[in-house]
């Protein structure tokens, strides 16, 4: 079965047994090149694509780690999900997700 991710207390229809906080984070960083192309399209504006398909990229690789680690202590879903993030430097930002791991009853 694969892992439910919710970012709700419950899962409608199923019985929670809460086994724990569970966690997964990564640092990512931008091409030093697109980095600096990224500086430049703050001057005009619109949507800088290198550090969304970072962030994004970020996410997935933060959100394995957390399943990989709910997996670990059984579970089958991970409820209550919430992601942070932090700039560590230029170019650099750290995602966090963390959430309750829960196995059904």
């Amino acid at each position: 079965m694969k892992m439910i991710l919710v970012n709700t207390e419950n899962i409608p229809g199923r019985q929670l047994e809460l086994l724990g906080l569970v966690k997964g984070s990564t640092i990512q960083s931008v091409h030093a090149g697109r980095d600096i192309l990224q500086a430049f399209k703050t001057l005009v504006g619109g949507e800088l694509k290198a550090y969304a398909k970072m962030l994004n990229t970020a996410r997935q690789i933060a959100t394995k780690r957390m399943v990989d680690e709910a997996e670990a202590l059984g579970a089958d879903a991970v409820v209550n999900i919430r992601y942070s993030s932090a700039s560590v430097m230029q170019g650099a930002a750290e995602i966090i997700v963390y959430g309750t791991a829960a196995k059904f009853i």
